[in-house]
């Protein structure tokens, strides 16, 4: 490293918003610079974290330093001198990013080790390891027990995997738990368990409208209809400000509802956290479909009357 910052140093007048070259430099020259310019950058935040540890290590906390430096930063200080302090360097790699180590400080030293290696190997980004991460902590397809019988309520919340992608500091469904492809969830073995006559709730965003015909095709249903929930709040879209979700109603075979009560296609309530969905829709389905078995796919939590198959499910209630 003391290379890189003697290049700079050679051939560079550093300012604090600046850069200037103390002479005419040539392109080979020019290289070397920017070369040592890139090494430095991915080196500071390390520096910095390892700073403030031996100083909170020999003296105390830094709270001084903190003050001085505004509130703005301060989360991103305390979040550096913690990744530093859990990523010891003899497991830090030099063609990773910080971010990268950032993913794994939350990890023992042994899984730190094992999933910075593999990043480095197998050249994921930031974002590719943190989903290897999570999907080592939560198989979603096919880890859990699907429960026996036939059913003939289906509410279905897939992790959509989609086609596009969000820039690096844009949080994601993919921060939130392991993600399926369209063939992934279609295949899913759980055709066993669905009566010859059923209905299929499927929650689906307008991004992936189309291509979740193929799982509702593939699970033997027939759409017929759709809810709208109006989350109130905004999210980031591709082309448009978005607020909603579709509920969509599919049939297999004949299954009217079995209590005659109509309620309004869009239902506006407030989102609150990530991709939890209302619990009026729950009671929606339980009033149309009072006799019938029901089972929530892909549920994060088990509810009463309810059998459940997913990853992320709580048992508190």
């Amino acid at each position: 490293m003391s290379g890189e910052l003697t290049t700079i140093d050679q051939y560079c007048q550093l300012g604090k918003t600046s850069l200037s070259f103390k002479r005419d430099v040539t392109k080979d020259e020019w290289m070397k610079v920017f070369q040592s310019l890139k090494t430095v950058e991915g080196c500071v935040q390390f520096w910095i974290g390892d700073c403030l540890a031996y100083r909170q290590q020999k003296w105390g906390m830094y709270d001084d330093v903190l003050s001085e430096i505004g509130k703005d930063k301060k989360g991103t200080i305390q979040n550096i001198v913690s990744v530093s302090r859990a990523v010891e360097s003899s497991r830090r790699r030099e063609d990773l990013s910080f971010k990268h180590h950032t993913e794994v400080a939350s990890l023992s030293p042994g899984r730190q080790e094992y999933y910075l290696k593999k990043a480095s190997e197998e050249k994921l980004t930031a974002r590719d390891l943190r989903e290897e991460i999570r999907k080592d902590k939560v198989r979603v397809s096919e880890s859990g027990i699907i429960p026996q019988g036939k059913f003939q309520v289906f509410y279905a919340d897939p992790p959509w995997k989609y086609g596009n992608s969000m820039p690096e500091y844009f949080t994601e469904q993919a921060n939130y738990y392991p993600l399926m492809t369209i063939d992934e969830i279609c295949d899913m073995s759980i055709k066993n368990i669905i009566d010859e006559n059923a209905v299929l709730f499927l929650w689906v965003t307008s991004p992936i409208l189309e291509e979740s015909f193929q799982v509702i095709n593939a699970w033997g249903f027939e759409y017929k209809t759709s809810f709208v929930w109006d989350k109130i709040k905004h999210n980031m879209g591709h082309y448009n400000s978005v607020r909603h979700e579709f509920l969509l109603l599919c049939i297999r075979g004949s299954y009217p509802i079995q209590e005659k009560k109509l309620f309004d296609s869009v239902i506006s309530i407030e989102r609150t956290e990530h991709s939890k969905k209302p619990d009026e829709f729950y009671e929606i389905i339980e009033t149309l479909y009072p006799n019938s078995k029901k089972i929530e796919l892909f549920s994060r939590q088990e509810r009463k009357g309810w059998d459940s198959y997913g990853n992320q499910i709580s048992r508190s209630k």
